[in-house]
């Protein structure tokens, strides 16, 4: 399925606690710190949360798939790549 910015698209067919393995590989040095920290956002209903290897913010699928479209820019845990 072709992804349009701006245009609601159907989540993907997996857990919000769970990115694509094309954007968080499971082989990733900081795996399971990221899970953790997107869960605690999660939990705390927060738009995201510090990424603990950059200290960059990353948004978390709750957020992303609330805004209801895709942007587009290789957001960590988008709810729409399948």
């Amino acid at each position: 399925m072709a992804r349009q910015r701006g245009r609601r698209l159907p989540l993907a067919d997996r857990p919000l606690t769970e990115p694509h393995p094309a954007r968080l590989p499971a082989d990733h040095p900081d795996h399971q710190a990221i899970l953790a920290a997107h869960a605690t956002a999660l939990d705390a209903g927060a738009p995201g949360y510090l990424d603990p290897a950059t200290g960059l913010f990353v948004l978390t699928a709750a957020f992303l798939a609330s805004r209801g479209t895709c942007c587009e820019q290789g957001c960590r845990h988008c709810p729409y790549l399948v």
